[in-house]
């Protein structure tokens, strides 16, 4: 009792220099501990944004041949896949490069086969049908925005090496209709596919009763590896077999890296507003020497004057903690608000689409890394009041009370 009195009135003692020293310590605590958690919050959404929408339209799974590059007669290696653990749905569709023609401009696209019902099965394409339906040709919004497309319209496709003449194979040549549009947040998807009915894709590269792929969909993220080597053994030699972990693996390394690199970085604003507690307290003590001569003197024994510093280094670190993590939160849970409004304010982009692949800023909160960011600063800061505390503990009331 007689410690936490002392050490509140040290507290909101207006004493100079060393009040403003600790109010920094307090400042920099917090605000480093509230970026953290804004970081590893929007890197973590970041991620798993990135991650739904990859596997919405790839599956966790791609199953592709390694021998022709195409997969004949793919209606019974399907229905065998389907039964195998852990696999929800399993979508044999061609993915090709074609160019795509419109209204004087000419782009590269990727060009997807599904049949219809299959399509209804990828939710992130299905729910994400912004105009006309699935019927026949759908393209990303974006794409439409570049090529000035809407439903309707017109375009035409071309493929090398698709008709046969005197003078050699010509680029093949075909008209087709926008049916609809879609958008699934992810700016690589909205820009660059062409979804067309499968028979159709078929018919337009020249397959047959063939496919490129077959898009393989598990119960969850979690059980992926498994369901990678049942189809191994399943498929043999003669498929390819490839999960989510390799066929995009860099940009998932990259975010890690990221992540990591900046978890670090803004550690160091904590480690140096824990500095500032223990110049803050080694301050406080040589201005409160005489007073700690006269507790001495009047009966306080070393450990409660070593209680009294603590509590005041301890009380600074625990409050700036508690105000970040406060902060950090209520940030993350707003931050595409905060953007928007950010956006409005200076008239600006703030979160182009084209360098971080999504439309909007994702953030998931992991309470546990909060729950250890706020742990680690707050053993930090009880560190950091153990070198003034004990230099305040040993101070002899004698020689205090000469100086």
């Amino acid at each position: 009792m007689f410690e936490r009195f002392v050490s509140l009135r040290y507290l909101l003692s207006n004493n100079g220099f060393t009040a403003v020293v600790n109010w920094f310590s307090f400042i920099g605590i917090a605000l480093g501990v509230a970026t953290l958690v804004i970081v590893t919050s929007v890197m973590n959404g970041f991620r798993e944004d990135l991650l739904s929408r990859i596997v919405g339209m790839k599956g966790h799974v791609v199953v592709s041949s390694s021998v022709s590059g195409d997969i004949s007669g793919y209606q019974a290696i399907t229905d065998e896949i389907k039964k195998t653990e852990h696999v929800r749905q399993a979508i044999p569709m061609i993915e090709k490069h074609a160019v795509l023609m419109a209204k004087g401009e000419a782009r590269g696209v990727i060009v997807n086969g599904i049949s219809e019902d299959d399509l209804k099965n990828k939710r992130l394409i299905a729910d994400n049908i912004t105009f006309g339906d699935t019927t026949e040709i759908i393209i990303g919004r974006r794409m439409a925005e570049i090529l000035q497309l809407r439903v309707g319209d017109s375009f035409s496709l071309m493929v090398p090496g698709g008709v046969a003449t005197p003078f050699g194979m010509i680029p093949k040549e075909e008209a087709f209709t926008v049916s609809g549009i879609f958008e699934v947040g992810m700016i690589d998807y909205d820009k660059n596919i062409v979804i067309m009915p499968l028979s159709k894709a078929q018919d337009f590269f020249g397959m047959e009763d063939a496919v490129s792929q077959i898009d393989v969909f598990a119960d969850n993220i979690e059980v992926t590896p498994q369901v990678t080597k049942l189809l191994k053994v399943l498929c043999g030699n003669s498929y390819r077999v490839l999960d989510w972990r390799h066929s995009d693996a860099s940009i998932f390394h990259a975010v890690e890296v990221e992540k990591n690199v900046m978890t670090l970085i803004l550690s160091i604003i904590i480690i140096v507003a824990v500095f500032n507690i223990i110049s803050g307290l080694a301050m406080l003590t040589n201005s409160k020497v005489k007073d700690i001569a006269i507790l001495r003197a009047m009966g306080a024994l070393p450990h409660s004057i070593k209680k009294i510093f603590f509590i005041v280094g301890a009380f600074i670190g625990t409050l700036g903690t508690s105000v970040g993590v406060s902060l950090g939160l209520l940030v993350s849970l707003n931050i595409d608000r905060i953007k928007q409004f950010l956006e409005r304010f200076s008239d600006s982009k703030l979160f182009s689409e084209e360098i971080y692949f999504l439309s909007n800023i994702p953030s998931q909160t992991n309470f546990t890394e909060v729950f250890v960011i706020a742990g680690s600063s707050i053993l930090l800061c009880f560190i950091a009041t153990i070198y003034p505390s004990t230099k305040a503990s040993k101070l002899s009331p004698a020689e205090a009370l000469r100086i």
